[in-house]
């Protein structure tokens, strides 16, 4: 009898960590399944030390350089990286997809999608790298993006679906926005020094259904990097895009645009974020505004839908993200801050120390912050401040934080990092 009661107990073990795996979120894309960087997963760390080694489950070299975020979909990570055929400032680079098993961090496969050659006149910003877009996984596809240089889509054994190098634009610092997939296509923003336009793939073969030219209103410099959102305003579907001088919101099946506000902007990087009937963007550089948008009007809309505005301290770079009744940023420079989502009242504003790129995820009762030095900042939500934690990789970061299976994945410089409750592990 004892003897099967200890069997039962083993197979009720089993049960419950086959249903753990099966419960853990994915995080798909470019700021998780919501694409506005918020998780659902639990009983993650709020304390790590890569130097000691507190809650680091794993960490994994990165071949090449990239600042493309890490995506984790059924306990496998994929992402993009470009690696140097060569020495030299300015040397050829393969730009390659990577797959890596979640729980060990040892690589599946790794295959080249497209090459980067030195001839090109493309130069990137020092915060750039040629393999910054971050990848999609829907439907036991990737759809990986670099800019100028192609898109394609992949199976999840790595072998290729389709590939395309009709998206041709002259970036301005290299590539960096990431495509949107909405429903059967993918939305990209092209943005370039030469021509800025909005195109639309079909997902199942890469052919072009429509591409739009962006109205940037005679800006002096007209380039982007933005990832588009898309949302739903009264039964129809549309997407929203960033660049310079303007956002619009454009039909998924026409392209056609249905609203758009002028601003005073360019160089356009932060994600919009969606909620209580409000779009929020940042318009960037030089002097970053944060504009809240009702996006239900007809045309250009700029003296009439915009809810409220402010400058006070508005990132360049990380994108926004909504708790609650509250929008939480932080400035390149670091200075977080909350203000009311509908109001744009500030309830606070507080330096969290060094530089950041990365946008802020919240899960499990915290929001995360992660710092171009390679810190991350645990806040707690809500309307007076409050540090929980502060932790170092001891590396470079620039790419956002994946949300999945009770851990943090987190790409620095030259390392993919898991970070876990010890417990956990």
């Amino acid at each position: 009898m004892k003897r099967n009661v200890t069997i039962f107990a083993s197979c009720g073990i089993i049960v419950f960590l086959t249903s753990a795996a099966l419960r853990a979120e994915n995080w798909p894309q470019f700021r998780g399944p919501t694409r506005q960087g918020i998780s659902s997963e639990v009983g993650l760390p709020v304390e790590w030390d890569a130097e000691t080694g507190e809650n680091i489950a794993w960490k994994q070299t990165v071949p090449g350089k990239g600042w493309s975020s890490p995506v984790v979909v059924n306990g496998r990570i994929y992402l993009t990286t470009a690696v140097a055929d060569g020495d030299g400032d300015n040397p050829d680079h393969s730009l390659r997809v990577l797959c890596l098993d979640a729980k060990s961090g040892e690589e599946i496969w790794n295959v080249g999608a497209f090459q980067r050659l030195a001839a090109d006149s493309e130069r990137i910003h020092p915060k750039n790298s040629h393999a910054s877009p971050t990848p999609i996984v829907d439907a036991g596809q990737i759809f990986v993006h670099f800019g100028t240089h192609g898109t394609a889509c992949l199976n999840l054994d790595g072998t290729f679906v389709w590939k395309t190098t009709e998206l041709v634009y002259e970036p301005q610092h290299g590539s960096g926005g990431s495509p949107a997939l909405v429903d059967d296509v993918l939305v990209i923003s092209c943005d370039g020094r030469d021509k800025q336009y909005i195109a639309c793939l079909d997902r199942n073969d890469g052919e072009i259904r429509w591409k739009v030219n962006r109205d940037t209103f005679d800006a002096d410099k007209k380039f982007a990097f933005h990832t588009p959102l898309a949302i739903d305003v009264n039964g129809r579907k549309q997407v929203v895009s960033t660049g310079a001088n303007s956002v619009s919101g454009f039909d998924v099946q026409t392209g056609e645009a249905i609203w758009t506000v002028r601003h005073d902007g360019y160089s356009v990087v932060p994600r919009p974020v969606f909620a209580h009937g409000l779009v929020f963007i940042c318009t960037s550089f030089q002097r970053s505004s944060l504009l809240a948008i009702r996006p239900d009007g007809q045309g250009d809309v700029t003296e009439t839908h915009v809810a409220w505005k402010s400058n006070d301290t508005v990132s360049h770079s990380p994108s926004p993200i909504i708790v609650g009744d509250n929008l939480y940023m932080v400035s390149d420079r670091g200075v977080a801050s909350c203000r009311d989502a509908r109001s744009g009242d500030l309830h606070w504003k507080k330096r969290v120390n060094g530089s950041y790129s990365a946008s802020p995820i919240f899960a499990d009762g915290h929001l995360y912050f992660q710092s171009e030095q390679g810190d991350g900042v645990v806040i707690k939500p809500g309307e007076t401040f409050e540090v929980v934690a502060r932790n170092s990789i001891g590396e470079p970061t620039l790419a956002s934080y994946a949300v999945s299976e009770g851990a943090l994945f987190v790409r620095s410089e030259n390392q993919l990092y898991r970070i876990q409750q010890d417990e956990r592990r």
